[in-house]
C-alpha cells in the first residue's frame, strides 16, 4: 500500500496528527496495532483524572464539551477521542503492529506483524512513552506466592478490600494506585527508594499546572528556588514518613532528566493519616513477604509494580543514529537528516503536560508536511489499500 502520509499510533498523538492533516487536506493512513482507538487511556485504572485543566488538555481544532470539569475523568476523555475520530472521520487501520520501519530511496518502507508492507514519504511515529512496561526482577521473586503484576493491568482498588498489598514506585500512578487502594478498603504500602519531587494539583485555588507555566518564562535562577519554597509550603517535610525530597527543583529535575514530579491528588494526606505507609527499597523476596533495605520483613498479598513505561522506538526503527536523547526518547519531532520525512508527536518532556505538548508537535509536524506537499517532495496521491 503506497500513502502520502503514514502515522504510528491512534492514541492522542496519531489522533491529534490525523486532525491537523485532515484540516490542511493532506492523506493519511493511521495504523494501530490494538482494536480501538487510544487503547492505552482504556487500560488506565478506572479512577484516573487528568493531572492537566481541561483549557490546555484537548486535541486541536475541537475544545472539550463545556460541561466538562476542570480535571477531566478517564471516562469522558475517552468519549471525547472517540468524538474527535468521527469528527475528522479518522478512520484507522486496527490490528497492525508495525515492526520495521526503514529508509527505502527517498521514502519510507513500513512493516506490519501481520505481514503487510506500506510505502510513505512520511512516516509520523505517535507511539508515545507507555508503549513497554518495565517489569523489574528481584532475587526470590520467582518463589512469591502472592500475586505480582505491573500497573497497566490494574483497574481498580475493589478486588483488594482488606488485602495488604505492596505498590512498588512512587510516581504519578503508583500514588494515585495507593490512595485508590486506601479508598476501596486495601491496606496500601508503598515502596520509596529515593527522594521525590511531589508538588499539589493546586495551589489556593490555582493549578499547578498554569503556576508552572508562568515559572517556565523565569530566568530559571528566579524559577526554580521559587518552585522550591512552593513545594515547601504545600508539601511540607515527609523524612518522618519515609519519602524524602530532592535537592533538585522540580522543573530543573523535569529539564535535566526527563522525569515529571507527583501531582498529589491526596496521597499525601493519607500518608501523613497513617493510612498509607511507606518502605525503602526491596531486597529480595521469600516466599509470602518482602524483604527490604533496611532490614524489615512484611508478608503482602498482592504486589504492584508502578515501575513505569518505556518509549523503546528502537524496536521498530531500523536507524535511529542521531534521533534519541539521552533517555531514550526521540529528541524533536522533526527527524534531522539523514531522517528526512520522519516525525515523532507524544515525546516532549512535557513540563506543561503532555496533552498540551502533543498539541504544539502536531503542529510542527502538519506544517512541516503542508510545506513538504508544496514543494511536491510529498505526492498528493490519496491512500491506496
Amino acid at each position: 500500500m503506497k500513502t502520502p502520509v503514514l502515522i504510528i499510533g491512534a492514541g492522542p498523538a496519531g489522533l491529534a496528527t490525523a486532525g491537523r492533516l485532515r484540516k490542511k487536506g493532506i492523506p493519511f493512513t493511521i495504523l494501530e496495532q490494538s482494536r480501538r482507538i487510544a487503547n492505552a487511556w482504556h487500560e488506565h485504572y478506572e479512577r484516573l483524572h487528568l493531572h492537566t485543566v481541561k483549557e490546555y488538555s484537548n486535541l486541536p481544532h475541537l475544545p472539550f464539551p463545556e460541561h466538562y470539569p476542570r480535571y477531566i475523568p478517564r471516562k469522558l476523555l475517552l468519549e471525547y477521542f472517540e468524538d474527535y475520530a468521527r469528527h475528522f472521520d479518522i478512520q484507522p487501520v486496527f490490528g497492525e503492529e508495525v515492526v520495521r520501519v526503514e529508509r527505502e530511496g527517498q521514502g519510507w518502507q513500513v512493516r506490519t506483524a501481520a505481514g503487510n508492507r506500506y510505502e510513505s514519504q512520511a512516516v509520523v511515529v505517535c507511539t508515545g512513552f507507555n508503549r513497554c512496561p518495565v517489569v523489574p526482577q528481584w532475587p526470590g521473586q520467582e518463589a512469591f506466592e502472592g500475586e505480582i503484576l505491573h500497573s497497566r493491568s490494574y483497574k481498580t482498588g475493589k478486588p483488594y478490600a482488606g488485602k495488604k498489598v505492596l505498590v512498588v514506585g512512587m510516581g504519578n500512578t503508583g500514588a494515585e494506585i495507593a490512595l485508590d487502594l486506601w479508598e476501596q478498603g486495601a491496606e496500601p504500602w508503598i515502596c520509596v527508594r529515593g527522594p521525590v519531587n511531589i508538588v499539589p494539583r493546586d495551589f489556593r485555588g490555582r493549578p499547578t499546572q498554569i503556576t508552572a507555566m508562568l515559572l517556565g518564562r523565569l530566568p530559571h535562577w528566579l524559577g526554580d528556588p521559587i518552585g522550591v519554597l512552593l513545594r515547601k509550603i504545600t508539601i511540607g517535610d515527609l523524612s518522618k514518613y519515609g519519602i524524602r525530597a530532592p535537592k533538585i527543583p522540580p522543573a530543573k529535575q523535569l529539564r535535566l532528566y526527563g522525569k515529571t514530579p507527583v501531582i498529589d491528588v491526596g496521597t499525601v494526606a493519607q500518608i501523613k493519616a497513617g493510612n498509607i505507609r511507606v518502605v525503602p527499597g526491596i531486597e529480595r523476596f521469600g516466599q509470602r513477604e518482602v524483604h527490604f533495605v533496611d532490614g524489615r520483613s512484611l508478608p503482602f498479598e498482592t504486589v504492584i509494580l508502578a515501575t513505569g513505561y518505556q518509549a523503546r522506538v528502537e524496536q521498530f526503527l531500523a536507524d535511529t543514529s542521531g534521533l534519541l536523547n539521552e533517555h531514550g526518547v526521540p529528541a524533536q519531532a522533526i527527524a534531522p537528516p539523514p531522517h528526512q520525512g520522519l516525525y515523532f508527536v507524544g515525546f516532549d518532556a512535557y513540563s506543561s503536560g503532555i496533552l498540551l505538548s502533543i498539541h504544539a508537535d502536531s503542529e510542527k509536524v502538519a506544517e512541516a508536511l503542508a510545506r513538504q506537499s508544496a514543494d511536491t517532495r510529498l505526492p498528493a496521491f490519496p491512500a491506496e489499500l
